[in-house]
């Protein structure tokens, strides 16, 4: 029974607000790029051709103008009830049959090492895989059904209407006014305990790990019509900037993995 009501609980309605912005994306791509594999290289070319994984990695939002592809609109997030343990949030990962970002970078790991796959199905798989992992690390995609993912608080940003989601999407990254590539360079200095600990996590831990810091975002108690500005980024963009970092480190690991 408690199964059941936590499926009911977190049933899939799409977000207003996307994902990582344009740079918060291409952050993820840029840094996965440089930790791949020679083998991992030549595989990603074959597929994207000169398009580099950084570019890449804004399909899944661009194509959102093209209805034929509504189908992968709930594929970017998973909504979970509040104060779960990860015991919990394991086992809901575990049983949701409806598309989330869980099983559905796991399909496209699956259709990627698939020889049967076509080059049209891998090519959109990678481009989705390479767009999945960064969402996954943007916390609010595994927020709350009730507001949205955070959409629905709605507040100001350096004066300007947004919402706590959006905040997050891109408020913060795009207040760091740097090019995806500048911002690359001013974050890619993982230790070497980090590298290895960041890549030894598994994908629900992953996903566990931006639901707790998604908690802690709840917690403060941010509500409709605060104002944010200096001190929300002074308190939150070294865990913005670890967020990205890890996404693009450990989608280096999954696609050298498959490309063993």
């Amino acid at each position: 029974m408690k199964k059941i009501l936590l499926a009911i609980v977190c049933v899939y309605v799409p977000f207003i607000a996307g994902a990582w912005g344009i740079i918060g994306h291409r952050i993820v791509g840029e840094v996965a790029d440089q930790y791949i594999n020679a083998k991992t290289r030549k595989a990603v070319q074959q597929l994207l051709g000169t398009e580099s994984m950084a570019m890449a990695a804004n399909w899944a939002d661009f194509v959102k103008s093209d209805t034929s592809y509504n189908y992968l609109s709930n594929w970017h997030y998973v909504n979970f009830k509040e104060n779960l343990a990860k015991t919990e949030v394991f086992n809901f990962l575990d049983h949701q049959t409806g598309p989330n970002i869980y099983n559905k970078i796991n399909e496209m790991v699956s259709v990627l090492k698939n020889s049967k796959s076509t080059i049209t199905q891998k090519k959109l798989a990678l481009r989705m895989l390479i767009h999945l992992v960064g969402d996954l690390h943007q916390p609010m995609h595994t927020a709350r059904l009730e507001d949205l993912g955070g959409n629905k608080i709605l507040l100001t940003w350096f004066g300007e209407k947004s919402n706590l989601h959006r905040v997050w999407d891109e408020g913060l990254v795009d207040f760091q006014k740097l090019s995806y590539t500048e911002y690359t360079k001013a974050i890619n200095h993982p230790t070497a305990a980090q590298f290895v600990s960041w890549q030894k996590s598994s994908l629900k831990e992953c996903i566990f790990e931006s639901y707790t810091i998604c908690t802690k975002i709840y917690a403060t108690g941010i509500k409709n019509d605060d104002k944010l500005s200096y001190r929300y980024n002074f308190d939150w963009i070294e865990t913005v900037n670890q967020q990205l970092l890890k996404g693009g480190i450990r989608l280096a690991k999954i696609l050298n993995d498959i490309y063993v």
